[in-house]
């Protein structure tokens, strides 16, 4: 039995063909693009554990420092440092985020209280830590913007037609942004000298 192909045949064929290799190329390059921007998600979030870590060796010394000048402050102290080490405990990316969140409202309100002593203002080595800390946190500030960004991409892509079919394929999820939850977080910051 011969079988005959016409010339309309092999250009169906070789269209389908076709048509079947974009679609497997494609695949590959969404699922590879996933692969990217997860991994980017998961590097920028590495660069804020560096800062975090960063933040958490300092606190204990900055502690310490105005505990000689503040005795009588016990419970911010306590609170300072039961927020650390909660923080320092968290292990997934929602847990150090809502205890980054938590740290960040305990430290503002310890730095009310260092406000109060101004002989603590002119000590050089609370004024070295308090630098150190703000430069930390200004860090701090653009890991989490550039995380964000990442998350951003990422979550846009899993979102997207026809990028959500194999999002949905290799079980993608969307990432947690880091935000602002605290209204007084947001409130301009009050600089008195």
């Amino acid at each position: 039995m011969k079988l005959l192909v016409t010339t309309g045949g092999w250009i169906g064929i070789g269209v389908a063909i076709a048509v079947v290799l974009i679609i497997v190329i494609w695949a590959i390059a969404t699922y590879n693009k996933f692969v990217s921007l997860g991994t980017n998600c998961d590097d920028a979030f590495s660069g804020i554990d560096v800062y975090l870590k960063k933040r958490y060796d300092l606190i204990p010394n900055l502690v310490e420092t105005v505990k000689g000048y503040a005795k009588h402050e016990s419970d911010t102290f306590a609170k300072v440092t039961e927020a650390r080490a909660k923080a320092m405990s968290a292990t997934t990316v929602s847990e150090k985020i809502a205890a980054d969140k938590e740290l960040t409202t305990v430290l503002q309100g310890f730095r009310r209280v260092t406000e109060n002593y101004p002989e603590l203002k002119a000590n050089t080595n609370f004024l070295d830590l308090q630098a150190q800390l703000r430069n930390i946190e200004n860090e701090l500030v653009n890991a989490r913007k550039y995380y964000n960004a990442c998350v951003r991409e990422l979550n846009k892509k899993i979102k997207s037609f026809p990028s959500l079919i194999i999002a949905k394929c290799m079980k993608a999820e969307l990432r947690e942004f880091f935000s602002v939850e605290n209204p007084e977080e947001r409130q301009n910051v009050k600089v008195q000298f």
